[in-house]
């Protein structure tokens, strides 16, 4: 293995990292679908031109005459980002069982609070029924986004 000068390999990273192509190519696989940018189609490849040395720029992606780039995927990328935000939603609608637990909790404390001290009824009622709200609220919270992961995405 040679050894390289470590500020001859750092200019090198450098100049590799900050390259207009480079910084052109990222931003533009950046605003697509991952399934799009790691897996486009073959019409839609870039031709790259050997690098004649290690330290040298990077080569100029060169697309081909008639060639355009869009957002293209295949059947079974689409079925893994499908699967995706199946799995996505049912993770988010989780939260929607606890919320039914803690109904059940706020509830059951009210009728053994109302048990042990009848006088506090209307007290006790008003804290339920907060309890209840922040807890539904919680639940519906959860319903959302399982829904804007399903439907807006």
């Amino acid at each position: 293995r040679p050894c390289v000068p470590l500020s001859l390999a750092m200019y090198a990273c450098a100049k590799f990292v900050s390259a207009p192509a480079l910084v052109r190519r990222s931003s533009r696989v950046l605003c697509q679908p991952l399934s799009a940018s790691v897996l486009s189609s073959p019409e839609a490849r870039t031709e790259q031109v050997p690098l004649p040395h290690p330290l040298a720029h990077p080569p100029v992606p060169q697309a081909r005459p008639g060639a355009h780039r869009a957002i293209q995927t295949s059947a079974s990328h689409r079925d893994i980002d499908t699967a995706a935000k199946f799995i996505g939603a049912g993770a988010a609608t989780v939260g929607v069982a606890g919320s039914g637990a803690g109904i059940g909790t706020v509830f059951g404390s009210l009728i053994i609070g109302y048990a042990r001290n009848p006088s506090l009824k209307q007290q006790l009622f008003s804290y339920a029924i907060l309890g209840f709200a922040l807890s539904e609220a919680m639940g519906l919270f959860c319903l959302m986004v399982a829904f804007l992961i399903l439907f807006a995405m």
